[in-house]
């Protein structure tokens, strides 16, 4: 099974390195190259409404899984305990379901705040 690194680091770097997921806690950010092999560079902003990182001292996750449904590779997997799993391509009606989903999700988030 293909493995990524991670690195904590304080800013992303202008070079990524493939297979490095790159971490940024204080800017709420993870970034890597894809890992089809693409080289196009991923952003996962780290927030209740987008992904999630979990660290057990030894190992990254995020969750949920990374779509990237804007390249033109569509790759789809999940980082599992720095662990690669490819996850089923998507057809372009799940791929908006999901989106307008996740949209809706968000502007709910926002609204709940606002009342706050």
């Amino acid at each position: 099974m293909k493995t990524i690194q991670h690195k904590f680091v304080d800013y992303i770097p202008e070079m990524l390195e493939e297979g490095t997921l790159y971490i940024s806690i204080e800017y709420c950010t993870a970034v890597h190259k894809c890992l089809c092999g693409c080289g196009n560079e991923v952003v996962t902003p780290l927030s209740p409404t987008d992904w999630e990182l979990i660290f057990d001292g030894k190992t990254v996750s995020l969750s949920p899984s990374i779509g990237n449904w804007s390249f033109d590779c569509k790759s789809h997997y999940f980082i599992t305990r720095n662990k690669i799993r490819i996850a089923k391509r998507w057809k372009g009606w799940e791929i908006e379901e999901t989106r307008e989903n996740n949209n809706n999700g968000k502007s709910l988030v926002r609204r709940k705040r606002n009342k706050l």
